[in-house]
């Protein structure tokens, strides 16, 4: 007992010098912060002055966000209009059953894609003058940015120039965007492309299916204006999809129903003019004869009837494979802006000169006069 006794006695006495040395360097550090309060001072004061400028630098931005709820089911049996008009038209019409290659699990993916892009370049826009709209494309190149984009691309800007000096313009003015399955973009194309996909996205919960666009622009309307063009072109770009293969059926089917609906008609012709023309004639030739006739006519009917019922059920399966998305948050015009405000870049940076102002005073610059001690 008395041996842990003297243990603890001495932890105890072994700390006490450690909690003394805590505190005197806590109180040294204030001292040292004290000493430097003008300096601090200064410091924040030039952080705040730097933080006015980039806040007032920074352009507003503003977000709207749509969610919508698709409908997607892929294997509807023959509970769908399809399958009711198998049932009405019997066994001969079926209905098949596949999966997607292209679904709304892929909805960011198609937004943030180059033929979705260059398609919304055309949508119009509203513009501060009321009555008044413009592209998108043509929007885009009113959007400001910071002044220190500028300096910063100040050099590329230079070595265009000067490349400029040296190329064809005539290379760049492509019409035609699309070429051999290849699409051919300016470098003004590129630039607003790459621009729409940073402030354009799409997220979709995988558990729930809800899919999400948001649109980020520094006009709310206009922001507003392609955040629901956007939504209407993803629904059309899904829903072409889906229904492309039942259409292809349809369009085929319909060709197919013509060609027998004719067929048929010239066998029923076939037959009643030769009916007409040997009415009165019992012999076994002409009996034959309208026998074979009379078949074949039955026959291109039956043809004819299994088209026409296929038919039926490819115009149903076109209306069925259709997507149903309900829009759950339209895409309101937002009224205060987005992303980081102007008071928290001033507290940023101000807080941000003063740690750097603090760390160089009490620990790195000492650090760098001990250094050049030891290295005198």
């Amino acid at each position: 007992m008395t041996e842990q006794k003297l243990d603890k006695e001495i932890s105890s006495i072994s700390n006490e010098p450690k909690t003394d040395e805590v505190e005197i360097d806590l109180m040294d550090i204030l001292r040292k912060i004290i000493g430097i309060r003008k300096t601090l001072y200064k410091a924040a004061g030039i952080g705040l002055i730097i933080g006015i400028v980039v806040a007032l630098s920074v352009p507003k931005q503003y977000t709207v966000k749509v969610t919508l709820s698709p409908e997607m089911g892929n294997s509807k049996g023959n509970n769908g209009l399809a399958g009711l008009a198998a049932s009405f038209l019997g066994n001969g019409a079926t209905v098949g059953e596949g999966s997607d290659a292209l679904n709304v699990s892929l909805s960011s993916d198609i937004v943030s894609s180059t033929p979705f892009l260059l398609e919304l370049f055309d949508i119009n826009v509203p513009t501060l003058d009321e009555g008044e709209s413009m592209t998108l494309t043509s929007y885009l190149d009113t959007q400001s940015s910071p002044w220190w984009g500028y300096v910063l691309g100040m050099p590329g800007m230079v070595i265009g120039g000067v490349k400029s000096l040296f190329t064809d313009d005539n290379e760049d003015n492509i019409t035609d965007k699309k070429k051999s399955g290849t699409i051919t973009l300016t470098k003004e194309e590129k630039e607003k492309i790459d621009a729409l996909k940073k402030k354009i996205s799409a997220t979709v919960d995988k558990k729930t299916a809800i899919t999400s666009v948001s649109v980020t622009l520094q006009d709310p309307k206009v922001a507003a204006t392609v955040a629901d063009s956007v939504v209407r072109k993803l629904q059309e770009c899904i829903t072409g999809y889906r229904t492309s293969k039942a259409k292809e059926d349809c369009i085929y089917l319909e060709k197919l129903f013509k060609e027998r609906q004719d067929e048929y008609y010239m066998a029923q012709k076939k037959y009643a003019e030769y009916v007409d023309t040997h009415d009165n004639l019992i012999l076994q030739s002409v009996r034959a004869e309208q026998e074979r006739l009379q078949n074949d006519m039955s026959l291109a009917y039956q043809v004819y009837s299994q088209v026409a019922n296929q038919l039926q059920v490819a115009r149903a399966k076109v209306q069925e494979e259709k997507p149903v998305f309900a829009i759950v948050e339209p895409a309101v015009v937002p009224q205060q802006p987005s992303g980081t405000g102007k008071k928290m870049y001033v507290i940023l940076f101000v807080f941000l000169a003063v740690a750097v102002t603090s760390v160089w005073k009490l620990w790195v610059k000492d650090i760098l006069n001990k250094l050049k001690k030891e290295l005198a």
